[in-house]
């Protein structure tokens, strides 16, 4: 049990930043009173944005699957390791690429003013919807066609010695797999858009398009109604978990049997009609993503000249904050996962795992405002801010560290654990002998998960931080509100690149 501490340790901090920190926000509050009608407004727009995204980018992403499961072609990996990376992308910064191509002076209301229509508008949830689809659309593409790449060559074999066509395929061979996948996709990108944040303040807003996320930030930033901010945060709360209930009950498991690994062929799809409607999809899906990254590039090239002297010293915060977050969350990954590990035989193993994918649910907000007021007392809440958001971006990033590394580090005890606990490998030398060299990969990939979601986030630091001491995204945020869109344009370039440079580097050195 001595060395499945640090775990145990971890879980508890994770624990009362998660729950411990609303409880303090319910506490402070004077009188808990009930939800108005904005606040009801608020959780119809949030159920209703999220449930049309996920079930639109879900939609999208099954052609697109298919289409790149069954298809080569030149640039497939790099398309598909660009589907991956849309996931790191600074909300901010994909807002604004949106609004070069959607917004009213965009490409698209420039092109319908040529013969005559009127711009089109896209804010509200038409506009939201769209920011979702754009996240989350690649991300479930690359779920989705995990499903289609462990389907065992075998029983396309079968199949084709059958002779079954196209359809005959997809009724009884990827239907069935899309039943145990697309669940769980599905009710994902519903928690990923339902505490969405610094999407819905972009282009939402308004009584017709608040989520209860925005009314947190509204009752803590404008009324200090911490009360409805509390009771905001557990429906919040409560929504996340209903949805995580529903995946787990509506999940149908695979009952067909395996394969041998061989390389997947498909007899099925070679008429010209099928590669050509393939082929479209995949089009689609390459500017669909990367048209608006262009947009920003295009637009973020002239804007580097005449930046803000503050954008130096903002993009050194964010470097800051982005270098602890990605530290402490592999330690605190890392740690926790030991102890789930260990203790696996043990039922506090499933609470210790519950603890670490907690703070998916949970909204940053709330954490960093129930942070604020335990430390009031004794410090000054705004000298702190860009501490506090490290530790929020911590608990956000690691429930994706733990998907990483409990895995890879279960096989790593079940291959050369035996052997370890035969040559006394325990403590600090089980840690540099056995786990750092091959948890490397995960651990890289966790930590330049980690840096880039804090680079690029807009949350804590948008309530509380100074407005001299500010990061990118919120001075990003800041031009975008005065409406200096070209200085604006230079500063989403620079966290783009920031975004993705720091990502790449963790990755690449853990590989």
């Amino acid at each position: 049990m001595i060395r499945y501490w640090p775990g145990l340790l971890v879980a508890s901090l994770v624990g009362a930043l998660t729950l411990g920190t609303l409880g303090a926000v319910a506490w402070r509050a004077p009188i808990w009173g009930g939800l108005g009608s904005e606040d009801w407004g608020a959780i119809r727009f949030t159920l209703l944005q999220a449930v049309m995204s996920a079930v639109i980018s879900v939609a999208l992403a099954v052609p697109v699957a298919r289409a790149l499961a069954r298809r080569s072609f030149p640039g497939k990996p790099v398309l598909v390791t660009l589907l991956g990376a849309s996931f790191i992308l600074p909300v901010i910064v994909a807002v604004l690429g949106l609004l070069a191509i959607f917004g009213r002076n965009g490409l698209l209301s420039t092109a319908l003013g040529w013969v005559g229509l009127p711009p089109v508008q896209i804010y509200g949830l038409h506009g939201v919807v769209l920011a979702h689809v754009f996240f989350n659309m690649p991300l479930a593409t690359r779920m989705i066609l995990q499903g289609w790449l462990s389907m065992p060559a075998e029983r396309f074999r079968l199949a084709a010695s059958l002779g079954f066509g196209s359809r005959d395929t997809a009724r009884l061979l990827e239907w069935p797999m899309l039943c145990t996948v697309l669940p769980g996709t599905a009710m994902v990108i519903f928690v990923i858009c339902a505490t969405s944040f610094a999407v819905a303040l972009a282009l939402g807003g308004g009584p017709k398009a608040t989520t209860v996320e925005l009314a947190i930030y509204q009752a803590f930033r404008f009324d200090f109604d911490l009360g409805k901010a509390a009771l905001l945060g557990v429906v919040q709360f409560a929504i996340c978990a209903v949805a995580a209930a529903v995946m787990f009950r509506v999940h149908v498991p695979e009952s067909t049997g395996g394969g041998l690994d061989r390389a997947v062929a498909r007899w099925d799809v070679h008429t010209p009609v099928l590669r050509g409607l393939d082929m479209t999809w995949i089009g689609f899906a390459t500017i669909f993503l990367l048209l608006p990254l262009g947009m920003v590039l295009l637009a973020g090239l002239p804007g580097l000249v005449n930046l803000p002297g503050s954008v130096a010293g903002a993009a050194a915060r964010s470097i800051s904050v982005a270098l602890v977050s990605a530290g402490l969350t592999v330690l605190a990954a890392l740690s926790m996962a030991v102890a789930i590990q260990g203790l696996r035989v043990r039922r506090v193993s499933k609470v210790i795992e519950g603890i670490g994918y907690l703070s998916i649910a949970a909204s940053p907000l709330v954490i960093g405002t129930g942070m604020f007021i335990v430390i009031f007392p004794f410090a000054n809440p705004v000298a702190l801010a860009l501490p506090v958001t490290a530790l929020v971006n911590v608990a956000m990033s690691l429930p994706f560290a733990l998907r990483a590394i409990v895995p890879a580090l279960t096989e790593v005890e079940g291959r050369f654990g035996h052997l370890a606990d035969s040559l006394s490998l325990t403590g600090w030398a089980r840690l540099r002998w056995l786990y750092l060299p091959r948890l490397r990969r995960p651990l890289g990939f966790s930590a330049g998960l980690a840096a880039a979601l804090s680079m690029g986030d807009l949350g804590v630091i948008a309530l509380f931080s100074d407005p001299k001491a500010a990061t990118l995204p919120l001075q990003l945020y800041q031009l975008m509100a005065a409406y200096r869109m070209q200085e604006a344009a230079g500063v989403a370039l620079i966290l783009l690149v920031l975004s993705l440079a720091v990502f790449w580097l963790f990755d690449r050195g853990g590989g």
